[in-house]
């Protein structure tokens, strides 16, 4: 029995040596498929940098902490970084975990074809849907069009069904796991900085902590386990640790004795606001001239000493709190004419409030303007969403109230007061100076989110390619050769090109159709989905990085302050994830259904 299968495998072997062809032969009859290989992933690129990279991108465009220029350049840097330092590892699960390569040992060229078919297939989709703006999956389409070729050349043979099942499941289960992350590190801001009364104080107190632990863990997941091309792989877990430890201790301190005193100066300088129209002299105009770029503060009305002072509406002034003067000007603005008294600071808040009676008729226009005057000291800080008449000066206007920071959420030992003590006023509205503080923090979440998505997700794109290569140079399906830095490095310049070209549509579905996001809110959505993505990638398992970006956008949105998710878009975006998988296979089994009748 034993010799009848030594003769089985050795005539096996006779068999398939008789069918492989020279190498060189090989090479030259196959050469069109490296090159169409090397085309259709460049456009696999393309649509990858228009739909993924927006997605991890998105928040910042949105919050408006990154411009698109900038997002654009740290996108190709740290999607750079992340594919060379993290991504190899899903690379290998792409092109060789989905479907056993054996059984094509065979017949090699039938499994270049199933390539060039992944290839189409996901391109050809990720386009058709970033035109629609709809952020889908790129390792959805990767695995669908994998399915389809496999299904066309060999039927169901050869298909690792339980790898695919745990692909998909976590599929479902990174949104949550996003979600959930996001979601806590949310309220932990919220508790400890936004609901304070003092939350610009508070904010910049716990700044250094949330540099700490976001560099510690980023450089724990490079360093552990890491990139062969660097020689990390063999890496001691204890030295890893406490190379993130020194790099994480060095980070914090320089954001808190470096930072964070430039910091408030470029906050305290961004939350001065100038004069409209104006006839000042001396040095008011080269006031002017510094702040007049900076945005408007809310209505508020103030007097001090008999002396009127008011900065008025979404088009009004503010009085700079350190304004040195020697004589008396009178300010003329589009509002109506204000008198500026003699003092020798101009301070924020005063005491008391005063308007006549026709300065307020003339301003009434600008002072009926809803959720507009905000409390300066005697105006103090609305706390309901009930609109009050208030009598200035003999005549009256009408406010709006809506619920601001500091107000107290006082906690109760049942489930709803516990519900009601934990999450954040729906009607609240934050302070944007401590919003600001977050921006720094979310600059640097969002290049997070670009590394951990150049660790998942440029794999996609360049692991059939990978195996187009690695056929191609040995003639053998088995593809034991590492992925090539160069192989990587195209994916990227691809990647940035199409992110360059089309990024901006995707964007503004992730970053401002879908919820409102501001700094803070930002900085979570993009840690949370940067933590599962880049946990997954050193599992090297290819979950995909849009579900835990849309998963952390919608789990945060419903929580947080201010107006909630839009679920029309919400809707489509789902279905789009729904549809992925067997359109995408659809495409690459017909593609690969042509090639075969044409080329096989």
């Amino acid at each position: 029995m034993r010799k009848i299968q030594i003769l089985t495998n050795f005539l096996f072997v006779i068999a398939v040596l008789a069918q492989t062809q020279p190498l060189e032969e090989f090479q030259s009859q196959t050469l069109w498929v490296l090159i169409a290989a090397a085309v259709l992933a460049f456009f696999l690129g393309l649509g990858m940098g228009a739909n993924d990279v927006s997605n991890a991108f998105g928040t910042s465009v949105g919050s408006k902490v990154l411009t698109l220029k900038w997002a654009y350049l740290l996108a190709t840097i740290f999607e750079s970084l992340g594919a060379i330092l993290v991504g190899y590892n899903v690379t290998d699960t792409m092109r060789k975990g989905v479907v056993d390569v054996e059984v094509y040992q065979d017949r090699p060229r039938a499994l270049l074809i199933g390539q060039l078919g992944i290839l189409s297939g996901c391109a050809v989709w990720l386009l058709i849907a970033t035109f629609a703006e709809l952020p889908v999956s790129t390792t959805q389409s990767v695995v669908g069009a994998t399915v389809g070729f496999s299904v066309t050349l060999r039927g169901f043979e050869g298909i690792r069904w339980m790898e695919i099942a745990n692909i998909v499941i976590s599929w479902f289960v990174s949104p949550i796991l996003s979600g959930t992350i996001s979601v806590i590190l949310y309220l932990i801001v919220d508790h400890l900085v936004l609901r304070k009364r003092r939350p610009l104080v508070n904010g910049l107190r716990v700044l250094p902590f949330f540099y700490f632990f976001c560099v510690i863990f980023i450089t724990f997941a490079v360093s552990y386990q890491g990139s062969k091309i660097l020689h990390l792989a063999t890496l001691p877990i204890w030295v890893a640790f406490l190379i993130s430890l020194a790099i994480a201790l060095t980070v914090s301190l320089a954001i808190q004795f470096l930072v964070k005193p430039r910091l408030v100066g470029w906050i305290d300088r961004r939350n001065t606001i100038p004069m409209i129209e104006n006839r000042f002299d001396g040095e008011y105009n080269d006031l002017l001239r510094r702040y007049s770029t900076l945005p408007p503060a809310p209505v508020s009305i103030i007097r001090n000493k008999g002396q009127s002072f008011a900065e008025f509406g979404q088009n009004g002034a503010d009085i700079p709190r350190r304004v040195s003067s020697k004589r008396e000007r009178t300010v003329t603005l589009n509002l109506g004419g204000i008198v500026v008294p003699t003092r020798d600071h101009l301070d924020k808040e005063f005491s008391e409030i005063s308007l006549d009676a026709t300065a307020l008729e003339a301003n009434s226009e600008h002072l009926n303007r809803k959720n507009s005057v905000e409390g300066v000291d005697g105006l103090r800080p609305a706390n309901s969403l009930a609109a009050s008449e208030n009598s200035l000066g003999g005549a009256s206007f009408r406010r709006s109230r809506a619920s601001t920071y500091g107000e107290a959420q006082h906690f109760e030992l049942t489930f709803k007061g516990f519900i009601k003590w934990l999450l954040p006023l729906p009607t609240r509205r934050e302070d944007r100076q401590t919003l600001k503080l977050f921006s720094s923090l979310q600059v640097f979440t969002a290049c997070f989110a670009g590394f951990a998505h150049g660790a998942n997700d440029v794999s996609n794109a360049i692991a059939p390619l990978t195996a187009v290569i690695a056929i191609y140079k040995d003639q053998s399906v088995l593809q034991e050769d590492p992925t090539p830095i160069y192989v990587l490095l195209y994916g990227v310049l691809a990647i940035s090109v199409g992110l360059c070209l089309l990024g901006h549509k995707v964007i503004r579905t992730v970053g401002e159709k879908m919820s409102q996001i501001h700094p803070a809110s930002g900085f979570c959505i993009e840690f949370g989905a940067a933590v599962t993505a880049l946990t997954a990638s050193k599992m090297g398992l290819p979950i995909s990085t849009t579900h835990c970006l849309v998963g952390s956008v919608v789990a945060v949105g419903v929580v947080k302050s201010g107006a909630g998710i839009q679920w029309r878009i919400f809707r489509n975006v789902a279905l789009s994830w729904v549809v992925t998988l067997p359109v995408s296979g659809v495409i690459a089994a017909l593609i690969t259904l042509m090639l075969k009748w044409a080329v096989l």
